[in-house]
């Protein structure tokens, strides 16, 4: 591998380009600009693919095209694919994209660490649930490519033909869960047809709760969704039975499956970091309170995500504050580093102004195609970045971008799916804040927009003004979550000159300290084992209780779990190097065992523990008792085994009855209990 290929065309001299600027800024001898790549041009694509490993097409609507001449030719290189027409090319100022081409060439080089993938197998097993004619009409089409079951909401108005080729059953679905390959209803009123039905259909034998199995669903009831977040639930298929071409597309697509299929696995998982819970005390809820698909279930101190339903969101990775979700599709490192170079290469080309707008690739590409194609077209400083789901972006990521040369930032959103941005609303108005507190400098620069209309979307992005590029601070985002964190917050007091060392923040904000109340805190330490950052640090063999501020996640576990109440907290984001440093919360003199003069508690602590016990507890009335208190846990122990009143006594050992015992009773013509008193 090493021969690469970029592949660039004018289309049919409908862009401007230069492939001179273009190739300067990409550190390239030459590029040569095609007019008609996909049909007169074609030789130049097939031998690029005899003499390169890794080519670049700078063209998506003709990638079927190249892609199937590049199975014919056997390619076994790269081939990569890259919209630069719609994105940047056809627009009103032409002449001015250069740049931003240059900058999407480059970023479609980048090679991102490719998510997991699971297996997913149907054997094409489809439950049809919904009522009347039309239910039966569909579960007969989808029966030519699947293995049908009916379930009718309403038997009414059903004609049979003469030949049944699915089974029809009766009943409601009470609910249902899995996902696609393992779906499980649970029916009530299930009842089987009987095979002489005439006229109206009769069933026998109803039953409550039957449980059944299928690896996909069409739902055509015209009910409530029986999934949540069933948009993008694979295998579950719904639509409202009046909407006949609806029902037709879902069906070609329900036909097409069977078999196996592979899935990426969206989010990884860190129970060891997870801030949900600690001995049952609840902490953080975040990705159970935002997750839209329901593939969140609480799993003891954790949580359990069901990557079968996952549709990739990436709200939880967002919103977790300790990095224990943390999104694969791509990973928050890959995003950031493809971004980076994606503005480094704009600036680098002479591009002024950046402007990031990022969308999902269904929704934002349709949108960018419209006004590309019927209006002005996106403005060469918009440089677009497709992701799976804004909604896995959070105020890291954001931050980073600003940091890295963005001037602004904009999200395009599904309007369809304003229900699911809360999470990203929540990350929008924490950035806020920090932004803010860094100065006016930093402040609207980031806007969510959720617009259907392409007019609308255009006039939003044209009236945003310029507010100028900070200057960039490229660091390599590296690390944790919250080592992102801490490089980005670097980056932006650098790039805006700020001397501000401490930032107020929102409540439940990931950032803060912690407040203790001194005189309650006994420093018994269960604050230690709760916290899942290991922000709050004990000291061994000293009654010493630290913390960390760059660890503290603000999730309460400590809080909820000092059984004092003596914590409380405190969000804020210290930009000090020192907030990186253990600090000494509450620290006492230690007690010593007055046996053996071990440390081994608090003085304070020994000393209310005395003041409640001594004298007054039946189990210390004497002095000898209660200095039980003031010893340590070997020497108590030691003690009482040695004292005459040891709980642990069971008293003398019963002597072993023998067979002489016996014969001895006999001879003296007692019984055996009454020889072996007398004895």
């Amino acid at each position: 591998m090493g021969r690469k290929t970029h592949l660039v065309c004018n289309c049919e001299k409908t862009m401007e380009l230069d492939g001179a600027k273009i190739a300067k800024a990409l550190d390239l001898d030459g590029l040569k600009v095609h007019t008609h790549l996909c049909r007169t041009e074609l030789s130049e694509f097939e031998n690029a693919l005899a003499k390169s490993d890794d080519i670049l097409v700078a063209c998506t609507q003709e990638a079927p095209l190249f892609a199937e001449i590049t199975d014919e030719a056997e390619f076994s290189g790269k081939l990569k694919f890259v919209n630069i027409r719609e994105n940047a090319g056809w627009c009103e100022k032409k002449k001015k994209t250069n740049a931003k081409v240059a900058a999407l060439l480059a970023a479609a080089t980048y090679e991102a660490t490719p998510a997991p993938l699971k297996s997913v197998k149907s054997d094409g097993l489809c439950l049809v649930y919904g009522a009347g004619q039309a239910a039966f009409e569909m579960a007969t089409i989808l029966s030519r490519s699947l293995s049908v079951t009916l379930l009718l909401s309403d038997p009414a108005d059903v004609s049979l033909p003469t030949v049944l080729d699915v089974p029809i059953y009766r009943g409601r679905i009470k609910s249902a869960r899995g996902s696609f390959g393992r779906f499980e209803v649970n029916v009530d009123g299930y009842a089987a047809m009987l095979p002489s039905s005439r006229g109206e259909l009769q069933f026998a034998m109803a039953r409550d709760g039957v449980v059944s199995n299928c690896s996909l669903i069409f739902d055509m009831s015209g009910e409530t969704p029986l999934l949540t977040g069933h948009e993008k639930r694979d295998g579950y298929f719904r639509a409202d039975p009046d909407d006949r071409a609806k029902l037709m597309l879902l069906a070609i697509d329900a036909g097409e499956m069977v078999g196996e299929f592979e899935k990426p696995i969206y989010v990884k998982y860190s129970a060891d970091i997870c801030a949900h819970s600690r001995s049952q005390i609840t902490g953080c809820t975040n990705c159970l309170d935002l997750c839209p698909a329901g593939a969140i279930t609480e799993d003891g101190d954790g949580v359990l995500i069901d990557t079968g339903i996952c549709g990739g969101c990436g709200s939880c990775h967002a919103s977790c504050p300790t990095g224990a979700v943390s999104y694969a599709y791509p990973s928050r490192n890959d995003f950031i580093a493809r971004s980076q170079l994606l503005l480094k290469s704009y600036s680098k080309a002479g591009g002024k102004d950046a402007v990031i707008l990022i969308h999902d690739e269904k929704f934002g590409n349709e949108i960018i195609s419209i006004a590309a194609r019927f209006g002005s077209g996106l403005l060469p400083n918009v440089l677009p970045v497709v992701v799976h789901a804004i909604t896995n972006v959070g105020h890291v990521e954001l931050g980073a971008l600003l940091a890295s040369g963005a001037s602004q930032i904009v999200l395009l959103a599904d309007p369809a799916k304003n229900d699911e941005l809360d999470g990203l609303k929540n990350e929008l108005e924490l950035l806020q804040a920090i932004l803010k507190g860094f100065g006016d400098e930093l402040s609207d620069r980031i806007k969510l927009l959720a617009e259907y209309d392409p007019e609308k979307f255009e006039n939003a992005l044209n009236t945003l003004g310029k507010r100028g590029k900070l200057p960039s601070q490229t660091f390599t985002p590296t690390g944790s979550k919250r080592d992102i964190a801490r490089s980005t917050f670097a980056a932006l007091r650098k790039a805006t000159r700020s001397k501000v060392e401490y930032i107020e923040l929102p409540e439940k904000a990931p950032y803060g300290s912690i407040e203790i109340n001194l005189e309650t805190c006994t420093l018994c330490m269960s604050c230690v084992s709760a916290c899942p950052a290991e922000a709050v640090i004990d000291t061994p063999g000293e009654p010493r209780l630290r913390f960390i501020e760059s660890a503290c996640v603000q999730c309460g576990l400590c809080v909820n779990t000092c059984p004092e109440n003596a914590l409380s907290l405190s969000p804020g984001l210290n930009l000090m190097p020192d907030a990186m440093q253990p600090v000494t919360l509450k620290e006492e003199e230690p007690f010593c065992c007055v046996k053996c003069g071990e440390a081994f508690a608090t003085k304070s602590t020994i000393t209310r523990i005395s003041e409640q016990l001594a004298g007054k507890h039946s189990m210390f009335q004497d002095e000898a008792r209660s200095q039980l208190i003031k010893m340590c846990d070997n020497c108590r122990v030691e003690s009482q085994a040695n004292s005459k009143d040891d709980p642990f006594t069971l008293g003398e050992r019963p002597k072993v009855r023998t067979t002489q015992d016996y014969i001895d009773a006999e001879d003296a013509g007692l019984s055996i209990e009454d020889f072996l008193i007398k004895d």
